[in-house]
């Protein structure tokens, strides 16, 4: 087997790990660890690449100084770290977990303050500028700057929850996800208070891609795995026996419904029976998930039976529609 000679680095530990060599391995990508507390593992179906386990801020970071070549971590994350350089390229913005925001919160006993404009109003009552502890002070900083609320951030590397509480914070600036949290620490989130919206991202550094062939192409077959099973997992496989003088007289039954057309068309074979004359036909379409009782419900109006249905592991395009957008921005950057 080679030696690994590129790099992506996964979270190091809790949900988001966890979610993370879930995912890969749901993509056909499983991470191997010969023992769980090594900070190190590999990817058999990709042996080019070796994986190190990082916190999600250090996955920023290494990847942004390029000692990293990807990353899987949080867009919240991301957005903290990534600098102004462009050092980072942002291959998938949207993996499908990991979903939280970073949000203010008051405490519950300001009743009168809702949202940003009545944050705005009472911290002009207070004796000194509003106290915000967060772990995020660069996108916390922005958005406060942007609605001209005078304050001052106080640093935290603990529980937020209880810095109001305790009294060396008014405000905090936190991820939120259920928000239970907050409820429990009596602590509210403002309605329009969303600094950052996140979810898991597959980042890469620039240079790597501009420069090494091969982090280009470990870059194409990344998203080819992640990008075909997304779109897979939104989709079933439906195979039905039809009756038809055709296969273009079925196809065009099925194109007069509107849940089984398939993806570019349905494939329709003839069945060998054991009787002649029979005009058995088999169908087989991609459908819609969301629409499959619909979809299974068309089909038995134009004469469908024996319907079959199969999860889809991998949907392949041509060329991943986000490999063809990283390219783009690979080439400008580039001249």
């Amino acid at each position: 087997m080679p030696q690994p000679n590129l790099r992506l680095s996964l979270p190091s530990k809790g949900r988001l790990q966890e979610d993370a060599t879930n995912f890969l391995a749901e993509c056909g990508l499983p991470v191997y660890k010969s023992n769980p507390r090594q900070y190190q593992a590999e990817v058999p179906a990709l042996p080019e690449l070796g994986i190190i386990f990082q916190r999600p801020g250090d996955i920023v970071i290494s990847v942004r100084q390029g000692s990293i070549d990807f990353g899987v971590t949080g867009i919240d994350m991301l957005e903290e770290k990534r600098g102004a350089n462009g050092d980072i390229i942002v291959l998938h913005d949207a993996l499908g977990f990991g979903h939280c925001a970073l949000k203010l919160a008051v405490p519950e006993s300001w009743t009168d303050v809702t949202d940003i404009l009545s944050l705005k109003k009472y911290s002009a009552t207070l004796n000194h500028p509003l106290r915000v502890a967060t772990k995020f002070p660069v996108l916390t900083e922005r958005f406060l700057n942007q609605h001209d609320i005078p304050h001052i951030l106080i640093s935290a590397e603990g529980t937020l929850e209880t810095a109001p509480t305790i009294g060396y914070a008014d405000i905090i600036s936190d991820l939120v996800s259920s928000g239970q949290t907050l409820q429990d620490n009596r602590l509210r989130a403002l309605r329009d208070g969303v600094i950052q919206a996140s979810q898991a991202a597959l980042i890469a550094n620039r240079k790597a891609l501009q420069t090494n062939p091969n982090a280009l192409e470990m870059a194409r077959r990344l998203l080819e795995y992640i990008e075909a099973h997304m779109r897979a997992k939104e989709n079933l496989l439906v195979i039905a026996n039809m009756r038809g003088r055709s296969p273009e007289a079925i196809a065009s039954k099925l194109f007069n419904e509107t849940s089984v057309g398939g993806l570019q068309g349905p494939t329709v074979s003839p069945i060998i029976t054991r009787e002649s004359n029979q005009d058995w036909h088999s169908v087989t379409v991609v459908v819609s998930r969301k629409r499959l009782p619909q979809a299974i419900s068309e089909l038995r109006s134009i004469g469908g039976s024996g319907i079959i249905v199969s999860p889809v592991t991998y949907i392949f395009e041509e060329e991943p529609p986000r490999y063809s957008a990283m390219l783009k921005e690979v080439r400008r950057t580039s001249i």
